[in-house]
Protein backbone atom coordinates (compact mmCIF):
# COMPACT_ATOMS: atom_id res chain seq x y z
CA UNK A 1 0.00 0.00 0.00
CA UNK A 2 1.35 3.42 -1.03
CA UNK A 3 0.80 5.03 2.38
CA UNK A 4 2.27 2.28 4.59
CA UNK A 5 5.53 4.19 5.02
CA UNK A 6 3.84 7.57 5.23
CA UNK A 7 1.74 7.22 8.39
CA UNK A 8 3.87 9.65 10.41
CA UNK A 9 3.44 12.28 7.70
CA UNK A 10 -0.31 11.70 7.61
CA UNK A 11 -0.52 11.98 11.41
CA UNK A 12 1.27 15.30 11.23
CA UNK A 13 -0.88 16.64 8.38
CA UNK A 14 -4.12 15.76 10.19
CA UNK A 15 -2.69 16.75 13.58
CA UNK A 16 -3.60 13.48 15.31
CA UNK A 17 -1.64 11.03 17.43
CA UNK A 18 -3.10 7.92 15.87
CA UNK A 19 -4.61 6.82 12.60
CA UNK A 20 -4.65 3.53 10.79
CA UNK A 21 -4.64 2.14 7.31
CA UNK A 22 -7.25 -0.43 6.42
CA UNK A 23 -7.87 -2.05 3.04
CA UNK A 24 -9.17 0.71 0.82
CA UNK A 25 -9.42 3.41 3.47
CA UNK A 26 -7.67 5.61 6.00
CA UNK A 27 -9.29 5.89 9.45
CA UNK A 28 -8.63 9.17 11.30
CA UNK A 29 -10.12 9.46 14.78
CA UNK A 30 -12.98 7.18 13.86
CA UNK A 31 -13.70 8.79 10.49
CA UNK A 32 -12.98 6.65 7.44
CA UNK A 33 -11.72 8.20 4.22
CA UNK A 34 -11.75 5.99 1.09
CA UNK A 35 -8.44 5.47 -0.72
CA UNK A 36 -8.83 5.08 -4.48
CA UNK A 37 -5.77 4.69 -6.72
CA UNK A 38 -3.58 6.10 -3.92
CA UNK A 39 -5.84 9.16 -3.52
CA UNK A 40 -7.35 9.78 -0.08
CA UNK A 41 -10.93 10.99 -0.62
CA UNK A 42 -11.81 13.75 1.85
CA UNK A 43 -14.94 14.91 0.05
CA UNK A 44 -18.30 14.09 1.58
CA UNK A 45 -20.20 11.63 -0.68
CA UNK A 46 -22.65 14.40 -1.62
CA UNK A 47 -19.73 16.19 -3.29
CA UNK A 48 -18.28 13.25 -5.20
CA UNK A 49 -18.15 13.84 -8.96
CA UNK A 50 -20.86 11.85 -10.73
CA UNK A 51 -18.46 9.74 -12.82
CA UNK A 52 -16.36 8.98 -9.72
CA UNK A 53 -19.48 7.93 -7.84
CA UNK A 54 -20.48 5.66 -10.73
CA UNK A 55 -17.00 4.14 -10.83
CA UNK A 56 -17.32 3.15 -7.18
CA UNK A 57 -20.84 1.86 -7.71
CA UNK A 58 -22.12 4.30 -5.09
CA UNK A 59 -25.58 5.81 -5.03
CA UNK A 60 -25.99 9.57 -4.92
CA UNK A 61 -25.80 10.76 -1.32
CA UNK A 62 -28.20 13.15 0.34
CA UNK A 63 -27.90 16.80 -0.59
CA UNK A 64 -25.02 18.92 0.68
CA UNK A 65 -26.19 21.19 3.51
CA UNK A 66 -23.71 23.86 2.38
CA UNK A 67 -24.21 23.61 -1.38
CA UNK A 68 -24.06 27.40 -1.84
CA UNK A 69 -20.30 27.24 -1.23
CA UNK A 70 -19.76 24.46 -3.77
CA UNK A 71 -20.14 24.64 -7.56
CA UNK A 72 -20.74 21.20 -9.05
CA UNK A 73 -20.48 22.50 -12.62
CA UNK A 74 -17.02 23.93 -11.90
CA UNK A 75 -15.95 20.57 -10.49
CA UNK A 76 -17.24 18.86 -13.64
CA UNK A 77 -15.53 21.31 -15.99
CA UNK A 78 -12.11 21.02 -14.37
CA UNK A 79 -12.35 17.25 -14.16
CA UNK A 80 -13.15 17.15 -17.89
CA UNK A 81 -10.47 19.71 -18.74
CA UNK A 82 -7.67 17.78 -17.13
CA UNK A 83 -8.80 14.43 -18.53
CA UNK A 84 -8.78 16.04 -21.97
CA UNK A 85 -5.39 17.73 -21.43
CA UNK A 86 -3.53 15.36 -19.06
CA UNK A 87 0.08 15.81 -20.19
CA UNK A 88 2.82 17.85 -18.58
CA UNK A 89 4.11 20.07 -21.41
CA UNK A 90 7.39 21.97 -21.94
CA UNK A 91 5.25 25.13 -21.77
CA UNK A 92 4.43 24.28 -18.16
CA UNK A 93 8.05 24.48 -17.05
CA UNK A 94 8.38 28.01 -18.42
CA UNK A 95 5.14 29.01 -16.71
CA UNK A 96 6.29 27.41 -13.46
CA UNK A 97 9.34 29.69 -13.42
CA UNK A 98 7.11 32.70 -14.10
CA UNK A 99 4.74 31.90 -11.24
CA UNK A 100 7.55 31.16 -8.79
CA UNK A 101 9.64 34.26 -9.52
CA UNK A 102 8.96 35.54 -5.99
CA UNK A 103 9.90 32.25 -4.31
CA UNK A 104 13.33 31.10 -3.16
CA UNK A 105 13.13 27.58 -4.57
CA UNK A 106 16.38 26.52 -2.90
CA UNK A 107 14.79 27.39 0.44
CA UNK A 108 12.11 24.71 0.01
CA UNK A 109 14.53 21.82 0.43
CA UNK A 110 13.37 20.85 3.91
CA UNK A 111 9.77 21.98 3.52
CA UNK A 112 6.36 20.41 3.20
CA UNK A 113 4.75 22.14 0.21
CA UNK A 114 1.01 22.08 -0.47
CA UNK A 115 -0.45 22.43 -3.97
CA UNK A 116 -4.12 23.45 -3.57
CA UNK A 117 -6.23 22.91 -6.66
CA UNK A 118 -3.39 20.94 -8.19
CA UNK A 119 -5.16 19.81 -11.37
CA UNK A 120 -2.83 17.42 -13.18
CA UNK A 121 0.07 18.34 -10.87
CA UNK A 122 1.76 20.48 -13.52
CA UNK A 123 3.46 22.73 -10.94
CA UNK A 124 4.17 20.03 -8.35
CA UNK A 125 5.90 18.05 -11.10
CA UNK A 126 8.68 20.66 -11.12
CA UNK A 127 8.80 20.87 -7.32
CA UNK A 128 8.93 17.17 -6.50
CA UNK A 129 12.73 17.09 -6.30
CA UNK A 130 13.06 20.49 -4.64
CA UNK A 131 11.12 19.94 -1.42
CA UNK A 132 10.90 17.37 1.37
CA UNK A 133 7.23 16.52 0.87
CA UNK A 134 4.30 17.44 -1.36
CA UNK A 135 0.62 17.56 -0.44
CA UNK A 136 -1.60 17.70 -3.53
CA UNK A 137 -5.30 18.55 -3.23
CA UNK A 138 -8.00 18.83 -5.89
CA UNK A 139 -11.78 18.51 -5.72
CA UNK A 140 -12.11 16.99 -9.18
CA UNK A 141 -10.98 13.75 -10.77
CA UNK A 142 -7.91 15.60 -12.02
CA UNK A 143 -6.24 14.41 -8.81
CA UNK A 144 -5.98 10.93 -10.32
CA UNK A 145 -4.21 12.40 -13.35
CA UNK A 146 -1.82 14.16 -10.97
CA UNK A 147 -1.08 10.84 -9.27
CA UNK A 148 -0.14 9.33 -12.62
CA UNK A 149 1.97 12.31 -13.64
CA UNK A 150 3.90 12.18 -10.35
CA UNK A 151 4.17 8.38 -10.19
CA UNK A 152 7.93 8.63 -9.76
CA UNK A 153 7.61 10.89 -6.70
CA UNK A 154 7.72 9.00 -3.41
CA UNK A 155 7.33 12.13 -1.30
CA UNK A 156 3.77 13.05 -2.32
CA UNK A 157 0.41 12.72 -0.56
CA UNK A 158 -2.76 12.92 -2.67
CA UNK A 159 -6.18 14.12 -1.52
CA UNK A 160 -9.49 14.62 -3.30
CA UNK A 161 -10.84 17.43 -1.18
CA UNK A 162 -12.47 20.83 -1.03
CA UNK A 163 -9.77 23.37 -0.27
CA UNK A 164 -12.25 25.41 1.77
CA UNK A 165 -12.98 22.48 4.11
CA UNK A 166 -9.70 20.68 4.74
CA UNK A 167 -9.56 18.55 7.94
CA UNK A 168 -5.87 19.33 8.45
CA UNK A 169 -4.14 20.92 11.43
CA UNK A 170 -3.19 24.58 11.52
CA UNK A 171 0.09 25.32 9.71
CA UNK A 172 0.29 21.79 8.31
CA UNK A 173 2.35 23.15 5.38
CA UNK A 174 5.57 25.16 5.40
CA UNK A 175 4.68 26.70 2.04
CA UNK A 176 1.38 26.62 0.15
CA UNK A 177 0.47 27.68 -3.37
CA UNK A 178 -2.88 28.02 -5.09
CA UNK A 179 -2.62 29.12 -8.71
CA UNK A 180 -5.62 29.96 -10.86
CA UNK A 181 -8.20 28.34 -8.57
CA UNK A 182 -9.78 30.69 -6.06
CA UNK A 183 -11.25 33.04 -8.68
CA UNK A 184 -13.43 30.15 -9.91
CA UNK A 185 -15.08 29.52 -6.53
CA UNK A 186 -18.62 30.68 -5.67
CA UNK A 187 -17.21 32.54 -2.66
CA UNK A 188 -15.13 35.72 -2.53
CA UNK A 189 -11.61 34.80 -3.65
CA UNK A 190 -9.87 37.37 -1.43
CA UNK A 191 -11.70 36.05 1.61
CA UNK A 192 -10.51 32.56 0.65
CA UNK A 193 -6.92 33.84 0.49
CA UNK A 194 -7.36 35.17 4.01
CA UNK A 195 -8.76 31.81 5.14
CA UNK A 196 -5.73 29.98 3.72
CA UNK A 197 -3.56 31.80 6.26
CA UNK A 198 -4.47 29.10 8.79
CA UNK A 199 -2.75 26.44 6.69
CA UNK A 200 0.68 28.02 6.17
CA UNK A 201 2.72 31.07 7.08
CA UNK A 202 3.62 31.69 3.42
CA UNK A 203 1.32 31.52 0.39
CA UNK A 204 1.78 31.95 -3.35
CA UNK A 205 -1.49 32.79 -5.11
CA UNK A 206 -2.57 33.68 -8.63
CA UNK A 207 -5.87 35.50 -9.24
CA UNK A 208 -7.15 36.83 -12.55
CA UNK A 209 -6.46 40.53 -12.88
CA UNK A 210 -9.08 43.15 -13.65
CA UNK A 211 -7.00 44.47 -16.58
CA UNK A 212 -6.14 47.42 -14.35
CA UNK A 213 -2.73 47.78 -16.05
CA UNK A 214 -4.20 47.62 -19.57
CA UNK A 215 -5.91 50.12 -21.92
CA UNK A 216 -9.62 50.77 -21.40
CA UNK A 217 -10.57 49.03 -24.66
CA UNK A 218 -9.31 45.73 -23.18
CA UNK A 219 -11.94 45.98 -20.46
CA UNK A 220 -14.65 46.61 -23.05
CA UNK A 221 -13.49 43.53 -24.94
CA UNK A 222 -13.55 41.53 -21.72
CA UNK A 223 -17.21 42.46 -21.15
CA UNK A 224 -18.09 40.94 -24.54
CA UNK A 225 -15.99 37.84 -23.92
CA UNK A 226 -17.67 37.37 -20.53
CA UNK A 227 -21.11 37.31 -22.17
CA UNK A 228 -19.93 34.61 -24.59
CA UNK A 229 -18.34 32.62 -21.76
CA UNK A 230 -21.51 32.60 -19.71
CA UNK A 231 -23.42 31.15 -22.67
CA UNK A 232 -20.80 28.54 -23.62
CA UNK A 233 -20.29 27.35 -20.05
CA UNK A 234 -23.75 25.80 -20.19
CA UNK A 235 -22.60 23.38 -22.88
CA UNK A 236 -21.51 20.02 -21.47
CA UNK A 237 -21.28 17.96 -24.68
CA UNK A 238 -17.64 16.80 -25.14
CA UNK A 239 -17.77 16.96 -28.99
CA UNK A 240 -19.27 20.46 -28.87
CA UNK A 241 -16.66 21.63 -26.37
CA UNK A 242 -13.88 20.17 -28.52
CA UNK A 243 -15.18 21.97 -31.63
CA UNK A 244 -15.58 25.29 -29.78
CA UNK A 245 -12.07 24.98 -28.34
CA UNK A 246 -10.58 24.53 -31.80
CA UNK A 247 -12.68 27.40 -33.17
CA UNK A 248 -11.41 29.93 -30.62
CA UNK A 249 -7.84 28.62 -30.80
CA UNK A 250 -7.60 28.91 -34.58
CA UNK A 251 -10.01 31.78 -35.14
CA UNK A 252 -9.23 34.12 -32.23
CA UNK A 253 -6.14 33.28 -30.20
CA UNK A 254 -3.67 32.49 -32.98
CA UNK A 255 -4.68 35.53 -35.11
CA UNK A 256 -4.28 37.87 -32.12
CA UNK A 257 -0.88 36.36 -31.33
CA UNK A 258 0.02 36.89 -34.98
CA UNK A 259 -1.13 40.52 -34.71
CA UNK A 260 1.19 41.00 -31.76
CA UNK A 261 4.13 39.69 -33.79
CA UNK A 262 3.21 42.04 -36.64
CA UNK A 263 3.12 45.02 -34.27
CA UNK A 264 6.39 44.12 -32.60
CA UNK A 265 8.66 46.14 -34.94
CA UNK A 266 6.67 49.24 -34.02
CA UNK A 267 6.91 48.62 -30.28
CA UNK A 268 3.16 47.99 -30.06
CA UNK A 269 3.04 44.22 -29.52
CA UNK A 270 1.79 44.66 -25.95
CA UNK A 271 -1.33 46.40 -27.26
CA UNK A 272 -2.52 43.16 -28.90
CA UNK A 273 -4.76 41.19 -26.53
CA UNK A 274 -3.42 37.74 -25.59
CA UNK A 275 0.03 38.35 -27.09
CA UNK A 276 1.92 38.77 -23.81
CA UNK A 277 0.35 35.66 -22.32
CA UNK A 278 0.56 33.31 -25.30
CA UNK A 279 3.51 34.21 -27.50
CA UNK A 280 5.71 31.16 -27.93
CA UNK A 281 3.20 28.71 -26.48
CA UNK A 282 2.24 25.49 -28.22
CA UNK A 283 -1.16 25.06 -29.85
CA UNK A 284 -2.00 22.31 -27.37
CA UNK A 285 -1.25 24.62 -24.43
CA UNK A 286 -3.38 27.38 -25.96
CA UNK A 287 -6.24 24.93 -26.51
CA UNK A 288 -6.15 23.96 -22.85
CA UNK A 289 -6.44 27.59 -21.79
CA UNK A 290 -9.29 28.19 -24.25
CA UNK A 291 -11.14 25.27 -22.69
CA UNK A 292 -10.51 26.70 -19.23
CA UNK A 293 -11.50 30.19 -20.30
CA UNK A 294 -14.82 29.54 -22.03
CA UNK A 295 -16.36 26.64 -20.11
CA UNK A 296 -15.95 27.96 -16.58
CA UNK A 297 -19.03 29.81 -15.36
CA UNK A 298 -17.48 31.62 -12.38
CA UNK A 299 -14.68 34.09 -12.96
CA UNK A 300 -13.63 36.73 -10.44
CA UNK A 301 -11.08 39.44 -11.22
CA UNK A 302 -9.11 41.74 -8.95
CA UNK A 303 -6.97 44.85 -9.16
CA UNK A 304 -3.48 45.13 -7.77
CA UNK A 305 -4.70 47.53 -5.07
CA UNK A 306 -7.40 45.07 -3.95
CA UNK A 307 -4.77 42.36 -3.56
CA UNK A 308 -2.43 44.66 -1.68
CA UNK A 309 -5.24 45.26 0.81
CA UNK A 310 -4.65 41.70 2.05
CA UNK A 311 -2.20 43.29 4.48
CA UNK A 312 -5.22 43.46 6.76
CA UNK A 313 -4.53 39.76 7.36
CA UNK A 314 -0.90 39.25 6.37
CA UNK A 315 2.28 40.90 7.57
CA UNK A 316 3.41 41.26 3.96
CA UNK A 317 1.85 40.97 0.53
CA UNK A 318 4.19 41.16 -2.47
CA UNK A 319 2.66 41.37 -5.95
CA UNK A 320 4.89 40.39 -8.87
CA UNK A 321 5.51 43.00 -11.55
CA UNK A 322 5.63 40.22 -14.12
CA UNK A 323 2.93 38.15 -15.85
CA UNK A 324 0.79 36.21 -15.20
CA UNK A 325 -1.14 39.08 -13.59
CA UNK A 326 -1.63 39.02 -10.65
CA UNK A 327 0.44 36.46 -8.82
CA UNK A 328 1.62 37.34 -5.35
CA UNK A 329 3.12 36.07 -2.11
CA UNK A 330 1.50 36.57 1.29
CA UNK A 331 3.42 36.11 4.54
CA UNK A 332 1.96 36.01 8.04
Amino acid sequence: MYYEGKLDSLKDVFGVDALRLEPGRLVVEGRAYPIVEDVIVLLEPARWPASFRNKLGAVRADGDPDSSAFAEDIQFTFGEEWRRFPRILPDHEREFLQYFDLVDLSGLAGSRVCDLGCGIGRWSYFLKDLCRELVLVDFSEAIFVARRNLRSAENALYFMGDLTRLPFRRDFADFLFCLGVLHHLPTDALDEVRALARHSRELLVFLYYSLDNRPAYWRRLLAGVTSVRLLLSRIHSPPARAWITWFFTLGVYLPLIGLGHALRPFGLARQAPLFDAYQGKSVRRIRQDVYDRFFTRIEQRFSRSEIQALTDTFRETVVSENPPYWHFVCRR
